[in-house]
């Protein structure tokens, strides 16, 4: 991972909320939500909220006498999310760093992450975090991609910009995102922050958008791909959108578009 994958700033909370949530994150949250409630949380920790996908779930389905910590490390995504969801008293958006969570000891219930912990630097201690402000009988829920070839438009977007700058191609999908989907690695990862009970299922689905171009601005401009297109060639944005259109278009066809998309979701008890 590099220091731009986890910059989620200037334009890209807006392009990302309004085009990427739909796309790839409402459907994974509701599936994450209904297993998270399983245990019947009554105060719960989100880390590496973005632009409140998972929070907005989580405030529709927690009773009303429970609560919710959204934290994010990009203060830019925690605005933004505020400005599509308030609820003084029961929620509260704090920024906050997984790997060192400003929490008491055995705080929470539970601990939710969306796709959120393949941007941790230190995964064991991003998962020892969580651990430690677990209750007893707690759960830390989250999600991660499966490999890209699972998942479809990525993959294709990945292809053209590899096409586009073969010396030197943006691999933020492929390196981020997609990158930590190995079982073995991740369940190792839980077991060294000190869980012993881990359970893995996975989540697979359609994802669709009203166009292709549609789905080319989610990928180019609502993620940190957009920063290694422009530290490549900052003119050659709207080509790489544009082309990443086109290859959309040739492979799924035109008007709206709809392709799977596969995702981990694990469980880990202490």
């Amino acid at each position: 991972m590099t220091s731009s994958d986890s910059l989620f700033t200037g334009s890209i909370p807006e392009v990302y909320d309004r085009y990427l949530v739909p796309l790839i994150f409402e459907a994974p949250a509701r599936d994450l939500v209904s297993r998270l409630l399983r245990a019947e949380p009554k105060h719960v920790l989100e880390t590496a909220a973005g632009t409140g996908a998972l929070t907005r779930e989580l405030a529709s389905m927690l009773p009303a006498s429970g609560s919710i910590v959204a934290t994010d490390l990009n203060q830019a995504m925690l605005d933004h999310a505020a400005t599509r969801l308030s609820s003084p008293g029961r929620l509260t958006w704090q920024k906050a760093d997984a790997l060192a969570l400003p929490f008491e000891d055995h705080t929470f219930d539970a601990v939710a992450c969306q796709f959120g912990i393949m941007f941790f630097p230190d995964k064991i201690q991003g998962c020892r975090e969580a651990k430690r402000v677990l209750k007893p009988g707690g759960a830390f829920v989250f999600n991660v991609w499966d490999r890209i070839a699972d998942n479809e438009f990525a993959d294709v977007v990945t292809q053209v910009l590899a096409t586009m700058f073969p010396k030197d191609p943006p691999t933020f999908l492929a390196r981020t995102p997609h990158g930590y989907h190995d079982l073995a690695e991740i369940r190792q990862h839980l077991t060294a922050a000190g869980f012993a009970l881990i359970e893995v299922d996975k989540f697979a689905a359609t994802s669709s958008a009203p166009s292709a171009r549609d789905v080319a601005i989610a990928y180019c401009r609502g993620t940190p791909l957009r920063h290694e297109i422009e530290a490549r060639d900052p003119s050659r944005l709207k080509e790489a959108t544009q082309k990443s259109t086109e290859a959309l278009v040739r492979q799924f066809g035109s008007g709206a578009v709809e392709r799977r998309i596969q995702a981990h979701v694990i469980t880990a008890k202490v």
